[in-house]
């Protein structure tokens, strides 16, 4: 998010808190008027409700809008009512009633609309997007050094090493690196003596990435590098698939697009406010003001996270997370009830529904972005784990193959175009034979890594089988596939490997189909017509595209 960006939302959140407080003498006199129809008799149980159920929305919001003294005074009225509302009883002695009236006729008086507390946006998440990554590689292991910047550069980083910490001190006054891989033992200058766990407040002030390789493994050293904040903690002799995957997986995070959050509230002005604060810290917030719709609006929004107020006047967020978790898709999407609800066991009764997590109102910003992040977070993790191979982080089989069916039917919605490309490495089972495991690993993850690093956001990459992957290009030609799938076959042709002394390139070959030339865009179609492409390119010599076409089935 730019400046200007932020300064917008700045100005918009105080336009709502300026309407927010325009708003506040109708609901004061409305008050009144309903504690004025009190006759501490059973017939009060109408304007009782109505009430609490003002005293509740004020206790809620008027500290996320800075009135802290109108949540806390609101609350503890709200709490006096219902306790008269839970009673067998509902007759009321005159002095009890009069305090009542007296105390909602004087919650303006007591309210000062004018000592607003200052709010200030959480810290805003900026999402990177370069394609390039720049490694810097502080050791004086000379052996290790080599064997890591060839390797690291086979996967299109930028490797710049140091020697020493002065050095790359000296660097960081000009230049930011997007990741730091740190020897834990580096030698002290100009003496016979090595230092652990060097800390240089010049780096650290970087802000990137860092991860720690090391000869010993350590609880005391891994702790250090804990709490200074590691990523990573590698033991020599390091193996380079699993280095890469952490930082893969390292630098993913920092460019991963916006968390997607769906607001369900029914006071406008405080759901608006918590799409303001979500928006300004950088992601995407939508508010769902008619419960009804939930559904439908998971479906076309996808969020990540749903923000849901537990006390809405037609359904409660109980009955709304039922109704979510009834359906296959959504049983493992984060729930987040808000609520002024003080009381502990209403909360874990409230959580028993399905929910994740219970948020008391008002709550503060800082609080919201970091509970709503740190979920969405946990619950992107768990995702990788379950739909992503562990060595590529690519799409499992099944993933992709679901995936599939879901672009073959939204390119059928939308008559827009759609491609498969399926990818072989070329006599993988000779590089497995001649340099080890290993090292196809290696290549593997290299083209892993040059698959992401070569096509949009919006394409979807599967690792397929052993060492074949399955592309699929939504909006994509097949006159454009072809140049794009050739671009990274010469890309990944000439990628430089090593297996001790021994250097080697490797080579692909695949196989296109498109849905422009299927009339019923059948997945099974696509896929056998994409893989016969890719053994027709295998039987030319390897190397090469091809491209096929679907046979109609009756």
């Amino acid at each position: 998010m730019t400046e200007q960006e932020t300064s917008s939302v700045r100005g918009e959140l105080e336009a709502l808190r300026r309407s927010y407080m325009a708003k506040l003498p109708a609901q004061f006199a409305e008050l009144t008027y309903l504690a004025g129809r009190l006759t501490g008799t059973p017939a009060d149980r109408s304007p009782l409700l109505e009430i609490r159920q003002h005293l509740h929305r004020l206790s809620g919001s008027g500290g996320s809008f800075g009135l802290q003294t109108l949540s806390d005074t609101a609350r503890d009225l709200e709490k006096r009512v219902s306790s008269w509302l839970s009673g067998k009883s509902l007759h009321m002695d005159p002095e009890s009633l009069r305090d009542l009236q007296r105390q909602i006729h004087a919650l303006s008086e007591r309210v000062n609309t004018n000592a607003v507390e200052p709010q200030s946006l959480p810290p805003i998440h900026m999402a990177r997007t370069g394609k390039t990554d720049r490694a810097w590689l502080i050791t004086g292991d000379t052996v290790l050094a080599e064997e890591l910047s060839k390797q690291l550069q086979s996967f299109n980083y930028v490797v710049h090493h140091f020697d020493s910490l002065s050095q790359a001190e000296d660097a960081a006054r000009s230049e930011t690196p997007d990741l730091l891989l740190v020897d834990v033992f580096l030698p002290k200058e100009n003496q016979n003596a090595t230092i652990a766990l060097p800390t240089c407040q010049a780096l650290r002030a970087l802000s990137c990435p860092l991860i720690f390789i090391s000869s010993l493994d350590d609880f005391f050293l891994r702790v250090q590098a804990a709490r200074l904040g590691a990523a990573g903690y590698h033991l020599k002799p390091v193996n380079i698939p699993r280095l890469i995957h952490d930082i893969e997986r390292v630098l993913k995070k920092r460019r991963a697009p916006p968390e997607r959050v769906l607001i369900v509230e029914d006071d406008q002005d405080l759901g608006e406010r918590y799409r303001l604060v979500l928006t300004g810290a950088g992601m995407e917030a939508e508010v769902l003001a008619s419960p009804g719709d939930i559904i439908n609006r998971l479906n076309s929004f996808r969020p990540e996270l749903v923000l849901m107020d537990l006390y809405m006047p037609d359904y409660t967020g109980k009955d709304l997370a039922g109704v979510i978790r009834q359906h296959d898709n959504w049983t493992t999407l984060p729930i987040v009830f808000l609520s002024a609800e003080t009381d502990i066991e209403r909360q874990v009764s409230a959580m028993s529904s399905g929910a994740d997590d219970f948020l008391t109102k008002p709550v503060p910003d800082v609080q919201l972005v970091a509970a709503v992040r740190a979920r969405i977070d946990r619950a992107r993790e768990l995702a990788e784990h379950v739909n992503k191979d562990s060595l590529t982080g690519l799409l499992k089989h099944a993933s992709i193959k679901e995936a599939v069916e879901i672009e073959i039917a939204r390119a059928r919605r939308t008559g827009k175009p759609l491609t498969l490309a399926m990818l072989d490495i070329d006599h993988f089972k000779m590089i497995n034979d001649t340099h080890g495991h290993a090292t196809g690993d290696v290549v593997i993850m290299a083209l892993a890594t040059l698959l992401r690093q070569r096509l949009r956001e919006s394409d979807l990459i599967g690792r397929y089988g052993g060492e074949e992957f399955l592309v699929v290009l939504p909006e994509c030609t097949a006159e454009d596939a072809q140049l794009l799938i050739d671009d990274i076959r010469r890309r990944f042709a000439s990628l430089s490997f090593s297996h001790g002394e021994q250097p080697f390139q490797c080579t692909l070959s695949a196989g296109l189909a498109s849905s422009t030339d299927s009339t019923d865009h059948r997945s099974n179609e696509l896929l056998v017509a994409a893989d016969e492409a890719l053994y027709a390119a295998k039987r030319a010599g390897r190397n090469r595209v091809r491209q096929g076409y679907p046979v109609m089935t009756p």
